[in-house]
């Protein structure tokens, strides 16, 4: 099955140049979505991960049914604000200022294997703070993995861990 015939392009969303590749179309098409879980689970096991992280908020939507399909553990990688209780926080710079994502502070222990989770790779940076966040409590991250990754902005460059893409658009 080619997934990418279930991916809806949307010109200019969310501004003006912008073309934004839609995942809607792919999670209510039932085969698409057993089919994308289904390769996102294979890529996944070889790293016999503990923990799927997924990123706020669309990677949530991959990475939740990703862990129960594996039979692993599943946290949540927020902006900051959003978790109740304690955080673990990373800040990073932006092409423009900068901004942080946040773990709960007993979320993840330390030497658990753990592979980080979003819908799409853009530019990497929410991607390489995820991963700088994660290692910071002592996690091991053995890899990254997406539905999309736009090839052309070398999100990819700012991972240094394996990175696995369902499927690439390179304009």
């Amino acid at each position: 099955m080619d997934l990418k015939d279930h991916i809806r392009e949307i010109s200019d969303f969310p501004k003006p140049g912008i073309l934004f590749y839609d995942i809607s179309t792919l999670l209510a098409h039932a085969d698409a979505w057993q089919v994308t879980m289904g390769r996102m689970a294979k890529a996944a096991r070889a790293y016999q991960p503990d923990v799927i992280a997924g990123i706020e908020s669309r990677g949530f939507l991959v990475a939740a049914p990703l862990a129960l399909k594996l039979g692993c553990g599943f946290i949540m990688v927020r902006k900051r604000g959003k978790l109740p209780g304690g955080t673990v926080k990373h800040t990073y710079q932006l092409e423009y200022g900068e901004d942080t994502v946040e773990i709960q502070d007993n979320a993840i222990e330390p030497g658990q294997r753990v592979i980080v989770v979003d819908d799409l790779l853009a530019t990497g940076g929410t991607f390489g703070a995820s991963v700088e966040l994660l290692r910071k409590v002592g996690a091991e991250v053995c890899a990254a993995a997406c539905i999309i990754e736009l090839g052309f902005l070398k999100g990819r460059d700012k991972i240094d861990v394996p990175v696995h893409a369902l499927m690439t658009y390179d304009q």
